[in-house]
C-alpha cells in the first residue's frame, strides 16, 4: 500500500539540501522546493545572523504562509521564534529581519 502512494501523480517530495541556493541579498537565501504551473510555490528561506531584507516585502499577488523552522524570525514589528506560523495576507507586507539566523519555510499558495 505504501508504494501505491507513493507513485500517485502529482506526488513529489523535495530534499532541502539538494535544492539549488540563490542568494537573494547578502546573508539571504532561498531554496525552491515546488512549484506548479498555477504559480503556487514552497521554498526554505536561511538568514544569517544580523540580515535583514533591504526593503518592504509586499505580498502579491496572493498571501504568504511561512513557518519559522529554526532560530528567530522578525517581520519589523516583532520577532517570532521556531515553531511558529505566520499567515500575511494578499496586499500585507513586512521587512524580514533576524538577528540570530533563522530557517523559514514558505509557501505561496497563489504565486
Amino acid at each position: 500500500m505504501h508504494s501505491e502512494i507513493l507513485t500517485q501523480p502529482g506526488y513529489t517530495s523535495a530534499a532541502v539540501t539538494d535544492a539549488p541556493t540563490r542568494e537573494l541579498f547578502p546573508g539571504i537565501r532561498q531554496r525552491p522546493l515546488w512549484r506548479e504551473p498555477s504559480g503556487a510555490h514552497a521554498q526554505v528561506l536561511e538568514m544569517d545572523p544580523g540580515t535583514s531584507w533591504p526593503h518592504r516585502d509586499i505580498h502579491e499577488p496572493g498571501p504568504e504562509e511561512v513557518y519559522v523552522v529554526a532560530g528567530i524570525f522578525n517581520d519589523g514589528a516583532r520577532d517570532y521564534p521556531a515553531g511558529t506560523f505566520l499567515h500575511a495576507p494578499a496586499g500585507s507586507w513586512h521587512v524580514p529581519a533576524t538577528a540570530t539566523g533563522c530557517t523559514l519555510f514558505v509557501f505561496y499558495p497563489e504565486g
